[in-house]
């Protein structure tokens, strides 16, 4: 099964680019890095030579010896077992983390050989360079890919679908007959989430044993990661605050909790722990705000946050929900207080907008779920598990700051009202269309 990725367009155009620097494609295990690399190069390039520094560690020697680019790339044509030429072969430097000799090396390629085109990926790359190692800084591409979206999940599930949200371009209520079989799908994408060996699993074998199998495949070697690669006096740690992610969300406000990790434990002890998680794309950290002002970033209350998971079938799975939820009603939507919902929606809001959200909370009397800044405007989020959508706090949030839209993500139709624009959880892709296409 092949699942296009939006980000395939970004690749292309880095390729044609007439000044382009090597590429390094950022992203946590396991979010289907290698697959679209070479998936790139086979379809963009003449050919494709692969090297992963993880699998192969002699290659490390030919980065150690030399900063000469063309004895490297001699040496690598031998073990490739034909000549690398510029052009019309996509280099690939897989798990790059574990070479910081070839990380140094993209500064060269990118001043001595330009013409060869070279993509780097690293499932641990952040905390590599969080632990200070050098890095060419200024002579390289960046990209971050992030699990599979609900879109591209749905262009595979059901086309027609597809290119029925694709079409949209007013605002009105979508009819029943396209609106069921909507949610019908985003809940099967609930359960598989976004990572591709568990979407493949659902979507292509019809097995949703074989997709709880993967996610806690997936897991474990999530916890092997913890082990091998953390410092060892903060592995007990990651671990605490990984499994305490599901009873953290629990709660009604969501904030995270240090005692909830473990009876005593300070901010102090764990801060090592979180930014290792937090480096190596496992989780997002939503800091709150203490008011809505650009940038976002100057209001954050770096004390007071909510940690949600990479993916929403990651934390399905990580919760011991069982997919059985699926068939009952909206259960899968609500359980333990729309935790499953709110990291869906966070988890697709990223890749999207260029600042992280925040979230903003206003003493006893309202918390607006999230607050995305988009351009110079800071639009407030709610989040409803269903067809439930009474609040106060998003009112309130109106009456003090007067934005000039509110979004309201739920199982409701779509539909504007009075500044308000309530959109289906299955068209969070389309967010910034929706907005550009309420305010004309």
């Amino acid at each position: 099964m092949e699942i296009n990725r939006t980000i395939q367009r970004k690749l292309t155009i880095w390729k044609n680019t007439s000044d382009r620097k090597p590429l390094i494609l950022q992203g946590a295990r396991q979010v289907g890095k290698t697959w679209l690399l070479k998936h790139f190069g086979t379809t963009e390039f003449e050919q494709v030579a692969y090297f992963n520094f993880e699998e192969q560690p002699d290659l490390k020697q030919f980065f150690q010896n030399t900063k000469d680019t063309s004895r490297i790339l001699q040496n690598l044509s031998l073990v490739h077992g034909r000549a690398i030429t510029p052009q019309n072969t996509l280099i690939i430097f897989d798990e790059i983390q574990e070479c910081n000799d070839a990380l140094n090396s993209l500064k060269y390629f990118n001043e001595n050989a330009p013409g060869y085109a070279i993509a780097s990926a690293g499932s641990l790359l952040g905390v590599a360079l969080s632990r200070g190692n050098s890095f060419p800084v200024g002579k390289v591409d960046f990209l971050h890919l992030h699990p599979i979206c609900f879109s591209e999940f749905l262009s595979v599930a059901d086309p027609n679908l597809f290119a029925y949200l694709e079409s949209i371009d007013r605002l009105e209520p979508i009819p029943d007959i396209f609106f069921h079989p909507l949610v019908d799908k985003l809940k099967m994408y609930f359960i598989s989430g976004g990572m591709p060996e568990a979407v493949v699993a659902l979507l292509e074998k019809q097995d949703t044993e074989k997709t709880q199998q993967v996610l806690q495949n997936i897991l474990s070697a999530y916890a092997l990661d913890f082990s091998k690669h953390a410092e060892n006096k903060d592995i007990p740690k990651i671990n605490h605050v990984w499994a305490s992610i599901p009873s953290q969300l629990a709660r009604n406000n969501k904030k995270f909790i240090y005692q909830s990790v473990k009876q005593g434990a300070r901010a102090r002890e764990y801060e090592d722990a979180l930014l290792w998680l937090s480096h190596a794309g496992l989780v997002h950290r939503v800091f709150r705000v203490s008011k809505p002002g650009l940038p976002l970033s100057a209001y954050d209350d770096l004390s007071t946050f909510k940690l949600y998971l990479i993916d929403v079938g990651i934390l399905r799975r990580l919760a011991f929900l069982d997919p059985i939820a699926v068939r009952e009603g909206n259960r899968l939507f609500t359980e333990f207080k729309g935790a499953l919902t709110e990291n869906f929606v966070l988890q697709h809001l990223i890749p999207h907008f260029e600042v992280t959200p925040r979230y903003w909370y206003s003493g006893n009397q309202a918390e607006v779920d999230f607050l995305i800044q988009l351009k110079n405007e800071i639009i407030p989020i709610e989040v409803k598990s269903d067809e439930n959508i009474r609040s106060r706090s998003l009112a309130t949030y109106n009456d003090l700051y007067k934005p000039f839209i509110r979004l309201r993500f739920s199982l409701r139709n779509l539909k504007k009202d009075e500044g308000l624009l309530n959109i289906p959880l299955f068209m969070v892709d389309y967010a910034e269309k929706l907005i550009d296409i309420s305010e004309k």
